[in-house]
């Protein structure tokens, strides 16, 4: 098995450590969801998406949240 690190392919073996422990927390999850929808796959990775865009939304609006904040504490600061 392969896996991209940066730009570059390399052997599954030669992965670096935290890209090993990606690897096993995503077939953890994987595997969760495949469970919670009984083995159907495409339900499963329907699911997965779709929390995964929820949580990147979710993700955007925090960080448009802290832009809008920082930029009133510089209004504040010059007056």
């Amino acid at each position: 098995m392969h896996g991209v690190v940066g730009r570059r392919t390399v052997r599954r073996d030669d992965l670096p450590t935290s890209a090993d422990a990606r690897v096993a927390e995503a077939e953890v999850i994987a595997e969760a969801y495949r469970s919670a929808y009984r083995g159907d796959d495409r339900a499963a990775l329907v699911a997965a998406i779709t929390d995964a865009l929820a949580d990147l939304a979710a993700a955007d609006g925090r960080a448009e949240a802290v832009r809008r904040q920082v930029s009133r504490g510089y209004v504040r600061g010059t007056a």
